[in-house]
């Protein structure tokens, strides 16, 4: 494979530092067997390559912005079937749980998940994956959760699997069994904690199909205590601990998240002043979805006063059927300045790097640097500021993941 070898930018933003996004202008990066080698003027790189300029493959960036690959750390990306009449009866007044209770939402989700054959979710999952690389995104996690058996939990992670191994999107796989109750065992919850427990975690584990551990502890979903017995199950199996915390009602998961050592808490919409301190002591990342906020009409999670509190902030799609059906990760920059008061350079820390902390793929993705993966997007627009500005466009011209073209 030639090296790749991107010129001119008008403006790079390497996501490298502690303090936001570095930039600067008529930048250069040269990327080399899909990793990247040099970062800095073009100037300096011209000089520094000069004998080997002829070998590689060269983009004229002039005018335009580049950035690391977008990092949608909160996807439920892989499940079968379309809830689209589910959006005319919120507009109509219903509510999430309301459509939940009825045998929609995430039941009515299960029930086409569970009759998709795998090469079915394939094929559907590919289409939202290509999508996400057209918006910009190099790098996805995804959870299951639309099973709730046995059998189709393990569906949905080995779909996972197959899709990392054969699309250039790579998927970071998460289990989420318990993202609701069945049927079959309301009144009885705790049996399927038990399920969880004692069969479905030990599978995922062995097949090593998840890195990591979800709950959706919520009013009429998962107690604070199951969810904390879920989550410390997991960890004994070496699965790192994620939790849907605090998304209707506040309900204690963002402190609980603090507890267990969650890597990340998500939603958060109705989290306590407490729980925001919590976290914040704990080093835990706050994933927060606007889209879904807007999607549902609800009021947007506190980002700025997480900010303020000292917590890190990573951005999501929430890609789902039934409350943020997006593929955006622009979007959702736009909406982190409009809805939550990030700043335009928080709002792209919170799409690359700080994602990427949240997926545990900080090693390889989520900034431009010596060593990480080419993962790489070009912008037909000329800075980070006008990124955030310009909202509702999507403004992708190329993108390139681990130094190969995969969009434009």
């Amino acid at each position: 494979m030639k090296p790749l070898w991107i010129k001119h930018a008008k403006e790079l933003a390497t996501i490298a530092g502690e303090n936001g996004p570095r930039k600067g202008k008529d930048m250069s990066n040269l990327i080399e067997d899909g990793n990247i080698v040099a970062v800095g003027t073009t100037e300096q790189l011209e000089q520094q390559f000069a004998n080997r300029a002829n070998e590689a493959d060269i983009v004229d960036a002039t005018g335009r912005l580049v950035t690391p690959g977008l990092v949608d750390p909160h996807t439920h990306v892989v499940y079968g079937g379309s809830r689209e009449r589910e959006f005319e009866m919120r507009l109509e007044g219903a509510t999430y749980m309301d459509i939940m209770n009825a045998g929609g939402g995430i039941h009515a989700t299960s029930r086409m998940t569970r009759e998709a054959t795998e090469d079915e979710l394939i094929e559907q999952t590919t289409r939202r994956l290509d999508s996400f690389a057209k918006h910009g995104v190099t790098t996805v996690e995804g959870k299951s959760g639309y099973g709730l058996d046995f059998e189709t939990e393990m569906k949905q992670l080995r779909v996972a699997k197959r899709l990392n191994e054969q699309h250039a999107v790579e998927i970071i796989p998460t289990f989420m069994g318990a993202h609701a109750v069945p049927k079959e065992y309301k009144g009885n919850e705790d049996a399927f904690v038990d399920l969880i427990i004692n069969e479905m975690l030990p599978a995922v584990a062995e097949e090593k199909l998840a890195v990591f551990n979800d709950v959706f502890c919520e009013k009429d979903v998962f107690t604070p205590e199951q969810s904390e017995r879920i989550l410390e199950a997991g960890k004994q199996l070496g699965l790192t601990p994620k939790i849907h915390a605090d998304e209707i009602v506040s309900y204690g998961g963002a402190e609980l998240a603090a507890k267990v050592g969650a890597i990340s808490a998500e939603h958060l919409l109705k989290a306590s002043d407490q729980g925001i301190e919590d976290m914040a002591a704990a080093g835990v990342i706050g994933c927060l979805l606007p889209a879904t906020a807007l999607f549902l009409r609800e009021e947007a999670a506190k980002g700025r006063q997480m900010i303020d509190a000292g917590m890190a902030v990573a951005i999501s799609t929430d890609c789902n059927p039934g409350s943020s059906p997006t593929t955006s990760m622009p979007l959702v920059m736009n909406l982190a300045c409009i809805s939550m008061r990030l700043t335009p350079a928080e709002a792209l820390v919170a799409a690359t790097i700080n994602a990427a902390s949240a997926i545990k793929v900080e090693d390889r993705a989520g900034s431009l640097e010596v060593g990480k993966q080419g993962d790489v997007v070009l912008w037909d627009i000329g800075s980070y500021q006008e990124l955030q500005y310009l909202f509702g466009v999507n403004h992708v011209e190329k993108v390139w993941k681990k130094g190969q073209l995969i969009v434009g």
